[in-house]
């Protein structure tokens, strides 16, 4: 039982590269070279349903109106929380 608690009591230590070579060799992933990658990540971007013009330009309105909403929301908060702090703590400036 003494054993366990030593183990359990040592920190853990880091694999090295070729302990998670093999590693990942043994559960079945495959290395590939560079240029393999890059011809996987071409054809996963032909998949892609990319959005319209019409849709793009929505898209972005939509992104543009959101943050300018926030902007105000926060611009009103500090606003408010700056007046009343100068009024509890009778700050002029």
């Amino acid at each position: 039982m003494e054993e366990k608690d030593k183990k359990a009591a040592e920190p853990k230590k880091r694999a090295s590269l070729s302990e998670r070579s093999r590693a990942a060799q043994a559960s079945g992933k495959k290395r590939t070279s560079l240029k393999e990658y890059f011809k996987g990540v071409r054809l996963e971007m032909k998949k892609v349903v990319w959005p319209t013009r019409k849709e793009l330009l929505s898209y972005t309105g939509v992104v543009i109106v959101t943050c300018a909403i926030f902007a105000v929301v926060f611009w009103a908060f500090d606003t408010g929380f700056l007046a009343l702090l100068k009024a509890a703590l009778n700050i002029t400036f």
